[in-house]
């Protein structure tokens, strides 16, 4: 899980009737983060400041939410529950928590009319631990896949994760499955060249497949940018389509400091978790 990483603790809130939820992820002081949006569609809040060039480098909390963009408003309970922690970025008027928010799609499924807001990021800050729930929780409550061809073809995705070890080195992901794309292991390319299959037209339902890479390993934030695009081949691995013009696909990625890596072994780490932690759910 990826609270095998030191300082790391995750909380869900979930609504199972109507089939939505948030799951935020709590990182230990002195974490840094970047990442990239690859899907045409993307709901977030404050991914901006993950660029490279931006003056914040550390990161306190991740909302993984359901909602649509509705949901973003998740981020203003985790900053509350921060703010009473004393937890945050130090200005001259007081610590500023830097809570990045990524969305789902998931108006469609049960009651369009619940979604996570402020009282509901906190609740799930407040009861963030080392022990994680998968599934249908949190933010993977209202998830659905394969929707590209139509939406009869539909079927439940969720809330997968995965882990890697290559000695003290740990590389996790924790990612919200709601593709408009099959998870995918291979079989297009026999179907076509048989004739089997043509790829039609992709419907642009409301989609979008949001995670969380996160690392003990020592990592500036140009390098857990490179990881993130890293990340992204393990959805083009997973997925298929990925980054379609109807999903928000957007991943980010933390780095807690704890032990020197290279590079070249945390990019294919990255690679491969997340296309684990995205396969996981078809085993769900």
């Amino acid at each position: 899980m990826i609270t095998e990483i030191e300082g790391i603790k995750v909380g869900h809130w979930t609504d199972s009737v109507a089939q939505t939820g948030c799951t935020v992820i709590l990182f230990p002081e002195e974490t840094i983060a970047s990442g990239e949006i690859r899907g045409g569609a993307p709901a977030t809040r404050d991914f901006a400041l993950l660029e490279p060039t931006r003056t914040v480098e550390k990161i306190n909390a991740v909302v993984l939410s359901g909602g649509s963009a509705f949901g973003l408003s998740a981020c203003s309970g985790v900053m509350e529950f921060l703010e009473e922690s004393n937890i945050g970025f130090s200005t001259s008027a007081g610590k500023v928590p830097i809570v990045v928010g990524l969305s789902l799609f998931d108006l469609g499924n049960g009651s369009a009319m619940v979604r996570p807001g402020h009282q509901e990021g906190k609740e799930a800050a407040e009861v963030a631990s080392s022990t994680i729930q998968l599934g249908r929780v949190g933010a993977g409550s209202g998830a659905t896949v394969s929707k590209w061809r139509g939406k009869e073809f539909s079927e439940l995705g969720g809330l997968g994760c995965s882990t890697l070890r290559e000695g003290d080195l740990i590389v996790s992901c924790l990612i919200a499955v709601n593709a408009s794309g099959d998870i995918d292991f291979g079989k297009y390319p026999d179907k076509i060249r048989d004739g089997q299959f043509s790829i039609p037209k992709v419907n642009p339902f409301e989609n979008t497949t949001i995670g969380v890479v996160a690392t003990n390993a020592k990592l500036t934030k140009s390098e857990c940018f490179l990881a993130s695009q890293s990340a992204h081949d393990g959805y083009a691995r997973a997925l298929f389509p990925a980054h379609t013009s109807g999903d928000g696909d957007a991943v980010v990625v933390a780095a807690t400091g704890q032990v020197p890596a290279e590079m070249s072994t945390i990019r294919s780490l990255t690679t491969l978790t997340v296309e684990a932690a995205i396969k996981s759910i078809a085993n769900e």
